[in-house]
């Protein structure tokens, strides 16, 4: 059909759509079809849905992602790409964001772990990618403060390497040999016996890579650029906690040759220890737009609303008798941010913050909070929607007001 034709026949459509309606309207009540109901997924599944005054703990799904991931995400769902292209050039744009050498999106923190630890052994030797966590002869070791040891460094004995606990400058400098591969830093550890900078005195004087997990050590901000200025060789950070991207995405980033080695220890390569971690176009594309989001943002306007809120939140909780607040910010290095803490008297408000937490949870809408100790209800706020403030502050009002003896 030339184009000419195709233009006039498309002139002729608005006549002829008149034509078929004014057919249909006369064989059907209504030619408008309602709106399909919003599906509810935690309905249709049976999910109870949480409002989060507590932390960013994994088992509550992290955090929730800011409307720029979403965007990123839904928008990119649509087109296929190479893997390899898009780590490449997303690696590229969040290594120039944090002012580092290089950086990779992994699934998670414990992910980037597992992957720098590899790195350090693997280096871009082909053979032994493929032979790991099965190297013949001594087992590569990592030197940790014993003080530092946690959950998430199985980590690093996943690739095959053994864990070597040290106290003190002088056992860390000991500890060190011919199979040491790297030595790890845990920041949000309660103590340490080697300072930052000791640590990486000694391990940069035996040439041996350093790796901080900072998982959870924003806010504030300035720690994205703290720790390898620092002079640490590997730092990493969850995607999924105040960051607001993807939960189960992370970053991974430092010097060059380290982050080539554990992007060949990743997918989409076949077959490496982190191919089961793989990460899909979507959360990438969603980790790099939280990460632009969050340098970007007014952190000094969020702080104020974050103090807004416990404020809120308090004012309504002090009408009850006995009842007291107070705003408290943790010290860090992870989780620094404000959150309330209530405390009541028991005599006069007959329960416990662990009862106040139970019948939160499961209250309709179920809320999770914390307590410290016996005596005090810890309300986190940064997590909350806007919309969730006064539900909060009212359910807890509920509860304590009821236990409350006249």
């Amino acid at each position: 059909m030339k184009r000419r034709n195709v233009i006039k026949s498309l002139t002729m459509l608005p006549f002829v759509g008149s034509i078929v309606a004014k057919a249909e309207s006369t064989t059907h009540t209504s030619t408008v079809t309602p709106p399909a109901a919003k599906r509810d997924f935690f309905k249709e599944l049976g999910v109870t849905p949480v409002i989060n005054a507590g932390v960013t703990m994994t088992f509550l799904s992290g955090s929730l992602m800011m409307p720029e991931v979403l965007e990123a995400i839904n928008s990119t769902a649509h087109d296929f790409a190479n893997m390899f292209e898009l780590q490449d050039k997303i690696g590229a744009k969040i290594a120039e964001m944090l002012h580092v050498e290089a950086a990779m999106v992994t699934s998670g923190a414990a992910c980037a772990i597992l992957l720098g630890t590899a790195a350090c052994i693997t280096g871009t030797n082909a053979e032994k990618i493929k032979m790991l966590p099965n190297l013949p002869g001594p087992r590569p070791e990592v030197i940790m403060q014993k003080s530092h040891r946690y959950l998430f460094d199985q980590a690093v004995t996943t690739t095959g390497a053994k864990i070597i606990e040290v106290e003190g400058v002088s056992e860390m400098t000991q500890a060190i040999n011919k199979n040491t591969v790297m030595a790890l830093f845990f920041n949000a550890a309660l103590k340490s016996s080697i300072t930052h900078q000791e640590f990486l005195q000694v391990a940069k004087a035996h040439n041996i890579p350093t790796f901080l997990d900072a998982a959870a050590d924003v806010p504030p901000v300035e720690n994205l650029f703290k720790y390898q200025k620092m002079g640490f060789d590997m730092v990493t950070f969850s995607g999924g906690k105040m960051i607001r991207g993807p939960q189960s995405a992370g970053l991974l980033f430092g010097r060059k040759d380290l982050i080539t080695a554990a992007r060949l220890n990743h997918s989409p390569h076949e077959a490496p220890i982190g191919r089961p971690m793989k990460v899909n176009k979507e959360e990438m594309f969603g980790m790099y737009a939280a990460l632009k989001s969050y340098i970007e943002r007014d952190h000094k306007k969020e702080w104020e609303d974050w103090l807004q809120r416990a404020k809120r939140i308090g004012s309504k909780l002090e009408t009850l008798q006995t009842v007291k607040t107070e705003t408290v910010v943790d010290p860090g290095p992870a989780n620094s941010f404000p959150s309330l803490f209530v405390t009541w008297d028991q005599s006069k408000i007959k329960t416990k913050p662990k009862d106040v937490l139970v019948a939160l949870k499961e209250g309709t809408p179920s809320i999770v909070a914390n307590a410290k100790g016996d005596n005090t209800l810890v309300v986190g706020v940064v997590l909350l929607r806007p919309d969730q403030v006064d539900v909060v502050a009212g359910r807890v009002h509920s509860i304590l007001q009821k236990a409350l003896t006249v």
